[in-house]
């Protein structure tokens, strides 16, 4: 049964919330990063990409990074923007989009729980990447970002977080640029904090739906930290990492879609051709072809957009991670037709985020004069059964929006 406690959160005062929550620090590159912070001089991304601070050429693994990030998110606590509660608390997290709201519980999950399975994952990690934010969550000792998970929610626990909301102001209530709107109430009271304790006791599974390195950075962290205090009790901070729990339900998955960029030296009309074997082509004359059902995907090539619908063959009895439509692209398409045999090396291959529009593929494959994928997204449901199988999602298989912000929840070790 899973563990999630209530903890003392390092967080931003009500005036500066806004100012402080940034976008997670991998969905941003080094240059938005620079540009962001020049503008906002609160913005969390001077401690989660704290090499903006320094000389633009710096290395973003040396440690001066590691030691800037650490100066700044000492320096926000001393000059009071960011203050910590002085009780364990929960915290509910709200965030809307489009007119689809989310609601989860912000707390700590157990090292333990993620060792053992009940923290589920469906993703592998690149050991550089979980490297950098080993380094950053042990030189900040803190969480800094927190870990997107999802859960069967019991009714009980969702009339509670209804009860809380419709009967406490919010801490902080803000929209951001992109229009997407962002609430915080506290939960402070020690029998609510004991009752959502206890619910979480009572759910036997949560899923990473987004933060796999960030997640596996702070476990080794906090094992890092019991190897170096082998009098642990289980009890110390260390032994818990920043996360937030939503419904699984009420989230939305965008598709994670995909441009290469180029034919693999074969002219468009064989490389219709080849497709033909395992997908019904339909050509989409003057708009992009976005699919509305499994199976099914848009593709641009050569100044065209065209549906694809897999035979179904391709897809019947297959097993749920070779169903899905990022697996069928990869094992048809791009494998055996465009030559890539891994996607997470190959440098061929870009993946963009469904937040994106289709012209913009479109005008990444005429660029290079390659080809562009719109893909159907992935399910919640086959997102959970993956995990509770212990099988893994190939790369970059699910893109979630809204993002959630850093910078209003700090867990410190």
């Amino acid at each position: 049964m899973a563990v999630f406690q209530a903890f003392k959160a390092l967080r931003p005062t009500s005036e500066k919330a806004a100012a402080v929550a940034a976008l997670p620090y991998d969905v941003v590159n080094r240059e938005e990063a620079r540009q962001i912070g020049e503008k906002n001089q609160l913005s969390f991304l001077h401690v989660d990409r704290a090499e903006m601070d320094l000389e633009p050429d710096i290395d973003l693994y040396d440690e001066g990074v590691y030691d800037k990030a650490r100066e700044n998110l000492q320096n926000m606590e001393k000059e009071g923007i960011l203050i910590q509660d002085d009780t364990p608390c929960y915290y509910i997290y709200e965030l809307v989009r489009k007119g689809r709201t989310q609601s989860g519980i912000v707390g700590c999950s157990s090292i333990d729980d993620y060792i053992n399975g009940i923290v589920k994952k469906h993703e592998l990690t690149r050991e550089d990447k979980e490297q950098d934010r080993i380094h950053h969550v042990d030189s900040c000792n803190a969480n800094t970002g927190p870990i997107f998970l999802a859960c069967r929610y019991p009714q009980s626990l969702l009339a509670l977080m209804e009860q809380w909301k419709a009967e406490h102001p919010a801490a902080y209530d803000f929209t951001e640029e992109d229009e997407v709107a962002h609430r915080v109430w506290v939960i402070d009271a020690p029998e609510v904090t004991a009752q959502i304790c206890e619910e979480f006791a009572g759910i036997d599974s949560l899923y990473i739906a987004d933060g796999h390195h960030r997640a596996a950075s702070a476990v080794k962290v906090g094992l890092k930290r019991r190897e170096e205090n082998p009098g642990f009790t289980g009890k110390e901070e260390f032994n818990f990492f920043l996360s937030v729990v939503f419904p699984y339900d009420q989230l939305c998955i965008l598709p994670y879609n995909r441009v290469v960029k180029d034919l693999n030296g074969l002219t468009v009309k064989a490389f219709l051709g080849a497709l033909k074997f395992n997908f019904e082509l339909m050509l989409m004359p003057g708009f992009p072809c976005k699919p509305v059902e499994k199976h099914c995907m848009g593709m641009y090539v050569d100044g065209q957009w065209y549906h694809l619908k897999a035979w179904q063959d391709v897809y019947d009895k297959k097993d749920v991670v070779e169903q899905l439509d990022v697996s069928i692209l990869q094992d048809k398409v791009l494998s055996p037709v465009l030559g890539i045999k891994d996607p997470r090396t190959d440098q061929r291959i870009s993946f963009v985020g469904g937040n994106h529009k289709a012209a913009e593929l479109a005008r990444m494959a005429d660029q290079t004069g390659g080809v562009a994928f719109v893909m159907y997204p992935t399910s919640m449901v086959d997102l959970m059964q993956i995990a509770d199988e212990g099988r893994l999602m190939p790369p970059k298989s699910t893109w979630f929006e809204p993002k959630l912000r850093s910078g209003l929840f700090i867990h410190k070790l």
